[in-house]
């Protein structure tokens, strides 16, 4: 037999193509990466973690060449959608502290609904990286026309075979089939679940996204009816004496309003800002409200968390794979305190200036119970907008427009949008009012810019509260205020570089409530911090609603778990053998709820003596009651 050296010279120069831009591929990935536990200059020294932090990327090249058959077109097209990730990645990393995550994807289903505008607020303003990406598609392109294929177009059935298992291969890694653990163990890689920023440090962003998935595929976690029996009976005493002294608090029904004011916080919490006040609106309010700092479930973007647990009451700190609750609920009817008030006769509004349909609230907010939603196109067409959004005076104004001094009781409950980043615009704003803002040294130009637009921003929310609150005591109805911020505004290095006065990280930081009784008919003010999922039980029972045992739970549990509630990519506080107990009891209460089968055990185990409520449901709210399941 003849050896035929062209033909293996021709061979091998085939197979070493595909094989060097894999490796190109693995050390492209490391420099774009940017962390240093996978940088390029890495390769000697922990090779496994390189290629585990690219192989996504390779398994996307390998099926684009099967279908192309063209090298240097398929690796283009991987590294572009490789470098989509990782920019992404890195932008979040910039505004809220956290790289992208497994669940950051449903993100992309939002685009459509106002998501677009929203989110391409944090791209860069500088046109150098979109030329660069015109540039890159123009050599694609250019590639794709002249690259001749490296191999025949029929290969006896090798193509087909191939292509299917790099798309098995493709899918199950998505879909976190365990077996990928084998790549991406922990004890092989390392895994830090308690930071995901921390994670992508030594990990890398892509070894990270999949870490993360097959983790959260894993957590099946399901409640425990007889475990969360044992809690309620050893908390039935507590609760049933809770319940009984609430309801002798004797009230008129008034209208509730909640504002949820978007990125809402104290800026004197910044050193050198501890001695300026920005909230005197809030400030002079708490004097005589109830009012405590919030521990919320997100920092800097997310505000849904926030809000899934204040209209709930149910803590996501017990679903830890629902990271977006309002794109991950499959239940139709959702418990929580839109149902209760309805059940009491309430007529319930949403309000929010935005598109209905961004984070899927149109749908959700049906499954809470909500009547009616106004979104923006339902605002006067000449609303004012102050900054990129609808300005925190329009949405007061339409508040008020809302209550209504006849009729039943109304609970509005409204979102606000004025205050949302990003911060490095000044668009429709008073630039003289924002420049004559006082920040502190030792910050980039960029980052004081930043600070001075959202407190010009924040600063406007308050003098709302304060509107607000003013307008309500002068309506005949007596009226509920509840005011809150969603999570601390995404001013990273501001807080990296300053810090807070408390010494705490930017991830712990708390954000204010307020509770105001308009007309003062009902309890006593009270001074507590709380969770957020523990806001609707302390408004129901100051509205005179106390005959949800499950919302009175929360008050009796909170002094124990307020402070357990945090951003995901928060140090998890330690926990007594007590609070541990507590906790892990309320996750099983919680996940009962959320499927509707904790009433039986609350009937058997903490239902409260019927003689003992004083306020009583009458024949409109029983009607009520029966719509409030619909």
């Amino acid at each position: 037999m003849t050896f035929d050296s062209k033909r293996w010279r021709d061979v091998i120069a085939r197979v070493a193509l595909p094989l060097c831009l894999a490796v190109a591929f693995v050390l492209y990935t490391g420099f774009l990466d940017g962390n240093p536990g996978v940088s390029s200059a890495e390769w000697a020294a922990r090779p496994w973690h390189l290629f585990a932090n690219a192989f996504p990327g390779l398994l996307l090249a390998s099926l684009l060449l099967v279908l192309t058959r063209r090298a240097w077109l398929s690796f283009g097209l991987a590294f572009m959608a490789q470098g989509a990730v990782l920019v992404v990645s890195a932008i979040k990393m910039k505004n809220l502290g956290a790289p992208l995550l497994p669940a950051d994807f449903r993100m992309v289903g939002q685009l459509k609904n106002g998501g677009l505008h929203l989110l391409g607020g944090y791209l860069p303003a500088d046109p150098l990286p979109y030329l660069a990406i015109l540039g890159t598609l123009a050599l694609i392109v250019l590639i794709a026309r002249y690259e001749p294929p490296l191999f025949a177009r029929r290969t006896k059935g090798r193509r087909l075979v191939a292509g299917v298992t790099l798309v098995a291969l493709i899918g199950t890694l998505f879909a976190g089939v365990p077996a990928w653990s084998t790549i991406y163990d922990k004890d092989r890689l390392g895994l830090q679940p308690w930071s995901a920023a921390a994670n992508a440090g030594y990990n890398g962003v892509v070894t990270t996204i999949v870490q993360f998935r097959l983790q959260d595929a894993g957590k099946k976690t399901k409640a425990d009816p007889a475990e969360a029996g044992r809690f309620l009976a050893d908390t039935g005493p507590a609760l049933r004496e809770h319940m009984a002294v609430a309801a002798t608090h004797g009230r008129q029904t008034p209208d509730i309003v909640v504002v949820q004011s978007e990125s809402f916080f104290d800026p004197s919490a910044i050193r050198g800002l501890e001695n300026e006040d920005f909230a005197p609106n809030l400030h002079r309010l708490a004097e005589h409200a109830s009012t405590g700092r919030l521990h919320v479930p997100t920092f800097g973007g997310g505000t849904i968390r926030t809000e899934f647990e204040v209209l709930t009451g149910l803590s996501l700190r017990y679903f830890p794979t629902m990271q977006f609750p309002y794109l991950q609920m499959h239940s139709g009817v959702v418990p929580g305190m839109v149902r209760t008030l309805r059940s009491h006769g309430y007529e319930t509004i949403a309000v929010h200036g935005n598109d209905a349909s961004f984070w899927n609230r149109n749908t959700a907010f049906r499954s809470l119970g909500f009547d009616r939603f106004v979104s923006q196109p339902d605002f006067p067409k000449d609303f004012h907008k102050d900054g990129e959004y609808m300005a925190d005076s329009a949405m007061t104004d339409e508040i008020m427009s809302q209550l209504k001094d006849s009729g039943p009781p109304r609970f509005v409950f409204a979102i606000s949008m004025e205050a949302h980043g990003p911060y490095d615009k000044s668009v429709n704003i008073d630039t003289r009012e924002r420049d004559a803002i006082s920040v502190p040294d030792g910050i980039s130009d960029d980052a004081k810019l930043q600070l001075r637009n959202y407190i010009y921003h924040m600063r406007h929310a308050d003098a709302e509260l304060g509107r607000l609150a003013e307008l309500l005591k002068q309506r005949e109805r007596p009226t509920l205020l509840l005011f809150y911020g969603d999570h601390l505004p995404a001013l990273t290095e501001t807080y990296d570089k300053l810090g807070f006065v408390d010494g705490g990280g930017m991830f712990n930081q708390t954000v204010p409530y307020i509770l105001i009784d308009a007309h003062g008919d009902g309890p006593a003010p009270e001074k507590a911090d709380l969770a957020s999922w523990m806001l609707p039980g302390k408004l129901l029972e100051q509205a005179g609603v106390h005959d949800d045992p499950y919302f009175a739970l929360t008050q009796v549990v909170a002094p124990r778990l307020a402070a357990l509630t945090h951003a995901p990519d928060a140090p998890t506080p330690a926990e007594d053998t007590l609070q541990k107990y507590t906790d892990v009891s309320m996750g099983n209460v919680a996940m009962l709820r959320m499927k509707h089968k904790l009433e039986p055990l609350v009937a058997q185990y903490a239902l409260p003596d019927a003689a003992a409520l004083a306020r009583q449901p009458g024949t409109e709210e029983e009607s009520a009651a029966s719509g409030a399941q619909q």
